[in-house]
Protein backbone atom coordinates (compact mmCIF):
# COMPACT_ATOMS: atom_id res chain seq x y z
CA UNK A 1 0.00 0.00 0.00
CA UNK A 2 1.41 3.78 -1.03
CA UNK A 3 1.04 6.48 0.90
CA UNK A 4 0.82 9.55 -0.51
CA UNK A 5 1.13 13.18 0.94
CA UNK A 6 1.41 15.66 -2.05
CA UNK A 7 -1.17 16.84 -4.59
CA UNK A 8 0.97 16.66 -7.19
CA UNK A 9 2.11 13.12 -6.40
CA UNK A 10 -1.26 11.69 -6.15
CA UNK A 11 -2.22 13.62 -8.93
CA UNK A 12 0.30 12.43 -11.68
CA UNK A 13 -0.01 9.32 -10.31
CA UNK A 14 -3.46 9.30 -11.01
CA UNK A 15 -3.39 10.44 -14.28
CA UNK A 16 -0.86 7.73 -14.96
CA UNK A 17 -3.34 4.96 -13.76
CA UNK A 18 -5.89 6.35 -15.88
CA UNK A 19 -3.98 6.61 -18.99
CA UNK A 20 -3.63 3.18 -18.62
CA UNK A 21 -6.80 2.39 -18.46
CA UNK A 22 -7.00 1.91 -15.09
CA UNK A 23 -10.06 2.88 -12.79
CA UNK A 24 -10.13 4.53 -9.45
CA UNK A 25 -12.68 4.03 -6.37
CA UNK A 26 -12.32 6.71 -3.98
CA UNK A 27 -13.58 6.44 -0.38
CA UNK A 28 -13.64 10.20 1.19
CA UNK A 29 -12.57 9.78 4.80
CA UNK A 30 -11.86 12.35 8.05
CA UNK A 31 -9.84 9.12 9.40
CA UNK A 32 -10.22 7.55 12.69
CA UNK A 33 -11.66 5.14 10.82
CA UNK A 34 -13.79 2.33 12.18
CA UNK A 35 -15.78 -0.83 10.91
CA UNK A 36 -18.69 1.50 9.39
CA UNK A 37 -15.88 3.04 7.07
CA UNK A 38 -14.60 -0.61 6.57
CA UNK A 39 -17.66 -1.41 5.02
CA UNK A 40 -17.31 1.32 2.47
CA UNK A 41 -13.98 0.26 1.97
CA UNK A 42 -15.24 -3.21 1.13
CA UNK A 43 -17.57 -1.65 -0.99
CA UNK A 44 -15.51 0.26 -3.14
CA UNK A 45 -12.31 -2.53 -3.76
CA UNK A 46 -14.50 -4.63 -6.51
CA UNK A 47 -15.50 -1.49 -8.34
CA UNK A 48 -11.97 -0.41 -9.50
CA UNK A 49 -8.85 -1.49 -10.17
CA UNK A 50 -7.11 0.98 -7.76
CA UNK A 51 -8.51 1.56 -4.31
CA UNK A 52 -7.44 5.15 -2.76
CA UNK A 53 -8.90 5.99 0.98
CA UNK A 54 -8.21 9.56 1.41
CA UNK A 55 -7.59 10.55 5.38
CA UNK A 56 -7.77 14.78 5.92
CA UNK A 57 -9.69 16.59 8.19
CA UNK A 58 -11.25 18.91 6.00
CA UNK A 59 -11.14 22.87 8.19
CA UNK A 60 -13.36 24.70 5.81
CA UNK A 61 -16.27 22.11 6.45
CA UNK A 62 -16.14 23.10 10.49
CA UNK A 63 -17.69 26.24 11.62
CA UNK A 64 -16.68 28.70 14.86
CA UNK A 65 -16.59 26.81 17.83
CA UNK A 66 -17.19 23.37 16.09
CA UNK A 67 -14.71 20.41 16.80
CA UNK A 68 -12.14 20.48 14.28
CA UNK A 69 -9.11 20.83 17.02
CA UNK A 70 -10.28 18.08 19.15
CA UNK A 71 -11.42 16.20 16.16
CA UNK A 72 -10.46 12.30 16.64
CA UNK A 73 -7.01 11.07 14.85
CA UNK A 74 -5.18 8.04 14.54
CA UNK A 75 -3.11 7.42 11.44
CA UNK A 76 -1.23 4.63 12.08
CA UNK A 77 -4.59 2.90 12.59
CA UNK A 78 -5.97 3.91 9.61
CA UNK A 79 -3.18 3.31 7.87
CA UNK A 80 -3.31 -0.23 9.30
CA UNK A 81 -6.76 -1.23 8.85
CA UNK A 82 -6.82 0.37 4.84
CA UNK A 83 -4.02 -2.03 4.42
CA UNK A 84 -5.79 -5.12 5.60
CA UNK A 85 -8.83 -3.99 3.75
CA UNK A 86 -6.88 -3.77 0.52
CA UNK A 87 -6.47 0.04 -0.53
CA UNK A 88 -3.64 0.38 -2.29
CA UNK A 89 -3.40 4.10 -2.00
CA UNK A 90 -3.73 6.05 1.11
CA UNK A 91 -3.29 9.94 0.36
CA UNK A 92 -3.41 12.01 3.68
CA UNK A 93 -2.25 15.63 2.82
CA UNK A 94 -2.05 18.03 5.43
CA UNK A 95 -4.18 21.45 5.25
CA UNK A 96 -1.92 24.01 3.54
CA UNK A 97 -1.26 21.54 1.16
CA UNK A 98 -5.25 21.63 0.43
CA UNK A 99 -5.80 25.00 0.28
CA UNK A 100 -4.05 27.96 -0.68
CA UNK A 101 -3.67 30.98 1.99
CA UNK A 102 -5.31 32.79 -0.52
CA UNK A 103 -7.88 30.98 -1.78
CA UNK A 104 -11.29 32.51 -2.99
CA UNK A 105 -12.83 29.35 -4.65
CA UNK A 106 -15.78 26.93 -3.50
CA UNK A 107 -18.48 24.94 -4.45
CA UNK A 108 -22.08 25.75 -3.77
CA UNK A 109 -24.92 22.96 -3.59
CA UNK A 110 -27.78 25.58 -3.38
CA UNK A 111 -30.67 23.61 -2.71
CA UNK A 112 -30.38 20.17 -0.86
CA UNK A 113 -27.83 22.18 1.28
CA UNK A 114 -30.28 24.42 2.92
CA UNK A 115 -32.33 22.01 5.00
CA UNK A 116 -31.42 19.82 8.17
CA UNK A 117 -27.10 20.03 9.16
CA UNK A 118 -27.45 23.09 6.73
CA UNK A 119 -29.51 25.54 8.62
CA UNK A 120 -27.51 24.83 11.87
CA UNK A 121 -24.09 24.68 10.61
CA UNK A 122 -24.42 27.07 7.65
CA UNK A 123 -21.02 26.66 6.02
CA UNK A 124 -20.79 23.02 6.13
CA UNK A 125 -21.62 21.23 2.99
CA UNK A 126 -19.65 24.91 1.51
CA UNK A 127 -16.77 23.01 2.76
CA UNK A 128 -17.96 19.56 1.77
CA UNK A 129 -18.37 20.11 -1.87
CA UNK A 130 -15.09 21.92 -2.06
CA UNK A 131 -12.74 19.43 -0.67
CA UNK A 132 -14.72 16.63 -2.31
CA UNK A 133 -14.47 18.19 -5.88
CA UNK A 134 -10.94 18.79 -5.29
CA UNK A 135 -10.49 15.60 -4.14
CA UNK A 136 -12.32 13.74 -7.04
CA UNK A 137 -9.97 16.14 -9.40
CA UNK A 138 -6.52 15.04 -7.65
CA UNK A 139 -7.67 11.19 -7.52
CA UNK A 140 -8.79 11.30 -10.86
CA UNK A 141 -11.93 8.97 -9.38
CA UNK A 142 -14.07 7.51 -11.61
CA UNK A 143 -16.33 5.84 -8.36
CA UNK A 144 -16.57 7.11 -4.99
CA UNK A 145 -18.27 5.54 -2.14
CA UNK A 146 -20.08 7.41 0.80
CA UNK A 147 -21.66 6.14 4.10
CA UNK A 148 -25.74 6.57 4.46
CA UNK A 149 -25.41 7.46 7.87
CA UNK A 150 -24.81 11.32 6.64
CA UNK A 151 -27.36 10.78 4.03
CA UNK A 152 -27.87 14.82 3.18
CA UNK A 153 -24.37 14.65 2.93
CA UNK A 154 -24.40 11.94 -0.03
CA UNK A 155 -27.25 13.54 -1.69
CA UNK A 156 -25.40 16.89 -2.02
CA UNK A 157 -22.75 15.17 -3.80
CA UNK A 158 -25.29 13.17 -5.94
CA UNK A 159 -26.54 16.67 -6.93
CA UNK A 160 -23.19 18.25 -7.47
CA UNK A 161 -22.03 15.51 -9.41
CA UNK A 162 -25.31 15.63 -11.94
CA UNK A 163 -24.79 19.09 -11.98
CA UNK A 164 -21.07 19.99 -12.87
CA UNK A 165 -21.07 17.28 -15.43
CA UNK A 166 -18.22 15.41 -12.82
CA UNK A 167 -17.66 11.53 -14.70
CA UNK A 168 -17.79 9.86 -11.51
CA UNK A 169 -20.25 7.34 -10.15
CA UNK A 170 -21.58 7.76 -6.85
CA UNK A 171 -22.53 5.06 -4.72
CA UNK A 172 -23.95 5.16 -1.26
CA UNK A 173 -23.44 2.24 1.20
CA UNK A 174 -25.70 0.94 4.01
CA UNK A 175 -25.60 2.69 7.32
CA UNK A 176 -23.89 0.56 9.90
CA UNK A 177 -24.49 0.14 13.36
CA UNK A 178 -22.51 -0.41 16.50
CA UNK A 179 -24.22 -3.66 18.92
CA UNK A 180 -25.88 -1.26 20.75
CA UNK A 181 -27.99 0.09 17.03
CA UNK A 182 -25.96 3.78 17.55
CA UNK A 183 -24.93 4.66 14.48
CA UNK A 184 -20.71 4.05 14.12
CA UNK A 185 -19.31 7.55 14.40
CA UNK A 186 -15.68 8.49 14.94
CA UNK A 187 -17.27 11.00 17.37
CA UNK A 188 -19.17 8.36 19.42
CA UNK A 189 -15.68 8.25 21.07
CA UNK A 190 -17.01 11.58 22.96
CA UNK A 191 -19.64 10.45 25.01
CA UNK A 192 -19.45 9.02 28.43
CA UNK A 193 -21.19 5.80 29.15
CA UNK A 194 -24.60 7.62 30.70
CA UNK A 195 -24.40 9.78 27.21
CA UNK A 196 -24.08 6.79 25.04
CA UNK A 197 -26.78 4.86 27.35
CA UNK A 198 -29.26 7.90 26.48
CA UNK A 199 -28.27 8.14 22.64
CA UNK A 200 -29.69 4.92 22.15
CA UNK A 201 -32.97 6.84 21.65
CA UNK A 202 -31.87 7.90 18.34
CA UNK A 203 -31.74 4.58 16.63
CA UNK A 204 -34.69 3.02 19.30
CA UNK A 205 -37.07 5.31 17.75
CA UNK A 206 -36.48 5.84 14.59
CA UNK A 207 -35.86 1.94 13.66
CA UNK A 208 -39.47 1.26 15.55
CA UNK A 209 -40.84 4.25 13.11
CA UNK A 210 -39.30 2.01 9.71
CA UNK A 211 -41.92 -0.36 9.27
CA UNK A 212 -44.55 2.34 10.45
CA UNK A 213 -43.53 4.91 8.26
CA UNK A 214 -43.54 2.42 4.98
CA UNK A 215 -47.26 1.45 5.33
CA UNK A 216 -48.40 4.85 7.02
CA UNK A 217 -47.44 7.08 4.77
CA UNK A 218 -47.02 11.00 4.80
CA UNK A 219 -50.05 11.07 7.37
CA UNK A 220 -47.79 8.65 9.63
CA UNK A 221 -44.33 10.68 9.34
CA UNK A 222 -45.55 14.09 9.71
CA UNK A 223 -47.24 12.32 13.44
CA UNK A 224 -43.69 10.64 14.22
CA UNK A 225 -41.70 13.52 13.70
CA UNK A 226 -43.32 15.28 17.25
CA UNK A 227 -43.40 11.95 19.08
CA UNK A 228 -39.48 11.61 18.29
CA UNK A 229 -38.54 14.82 19.33
CA UNK A 230 -40.34 14.17 22.41
CA UNK A 231 -38.70 11.15 23.46
CA UNK A 232 -35.19 12.23 22.55
CA UNK A 233 -35.74 15.34 24.98
CA UNK A 234 -37.01 12.81 27.61
CA UNK A 235 -33.89 10.45 27.30
CA UNK A 236 -31.44 13.62 27.75
CA UNK A 237 -30.81 14.86 24.34
CA UNK A 238 -30.86 17.99 23.05
CA UNK A 239 -33.24 18.31 19.65
CA UNK A 240 -31.36 20.52 16.64
CA UNK A 241 -33.71 18.66 14.40
CA UNK A 242 -36.34 15.72 13.70
CA UNK A 243 -37.42 15.81 10.14
CA UNK A 244 -39.05 14.03 7.51
CA UNK A 245 -38.43 14.89 3.88
CA UNK A 246 -39.00 13.76 0.69
CA UNK A 247 -35.40 12.23 -0.22
CA UNK A 248 -35.85 13.21 -3.87
CA UNK A 249 -35.57 16.76 -3.14
CA UNK A 250 -35.49 16.84 0.95
CA UNK A 251 -38.41 19.26 0.30
CA UNK A 252 -41.43 18.94 1.85
CA UNK A 253 -43.79 15.15 1.71
CA UNK A 254 -46.37 15.37 -0.56
CA UNK A 255 -49.25 13.33 -1.56
CA UNK A 256 -46.59 12.19 -4.51
CA UNK A 257 -44.00 11.29 -2.21
CA UNK A 258 -42.68 7.93 -2.90
CA UNK A 259 -39.76 7.46 -0.20
CA UNK A 260 -39.11 9.59 2.92
CA UNK A 261 -35.53 10.74 4.89
CA UNK A 262 -36.14 10.56 8.78
CA UNK A 263 -33.57 12.43 9.72
CA UNK A 264 -32.61 13.41 13.88
CA UNK A 265 -29.79 15.32 15.18
CA UNK A 266 -29.26 15.49 18.68
CA UNK A 267 -26.68 16.58 21.38
CA UNK A 268 -25.53 14.85 24.08
CA UNK A 269 -23.53 16.63 26.69
CA UNK A 270 -20.64 18.20 24.36
CA UNK A 271 -21.69 15.80 21.70
CA UNK A 272 -23.98 16.19 18.16
CA UNK A 273 -25.14 12.94 17.11
CA UNK A 274 -27.23 12.35 13.75
CA UNK A 275 -29.08 9.15 12.53
CA UNK A 276 -31.65 8.53 9.69
CA UNK A 277 -33.88 5.83 7.90
CA UNK A 278 -34.68 5.92 4.18
CA UNK A 279 -38.02 4.44 3.72
CA UNK A 280 -39.74 3.53 0.39
CA UNK A 281 -43.58 4.06 0.99
CA UNK A 282 -45.99 1.31 0.51
CA UNK A 283 -48.51 1.78 -2.09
Amino acid sequence: MRIIKRVAEMQQYALQLRAAGKTIAVVPTMGYLHAGHMSLLDNARPRADVLVVTVFVNPTQFGPNEDLDKYPRDFGHDCQLCEAHKADIVFAPEADEMYDKNRSTWVVEEELAKPLCGKSRPIHFRGVCTVVSKLFNITQATVAVFGRKDAQQALVIKRMVRDLNMPVEIVVAPLVRDADNVALSSRNRYLSAAERSAAQVLSRELLAAEPLLAVGGVKKALELKAEIAEKIAAAGGKVDYVEVLDTENLGELTPDSKSVLLAVAAWFGATRLIDNVWVDFIR
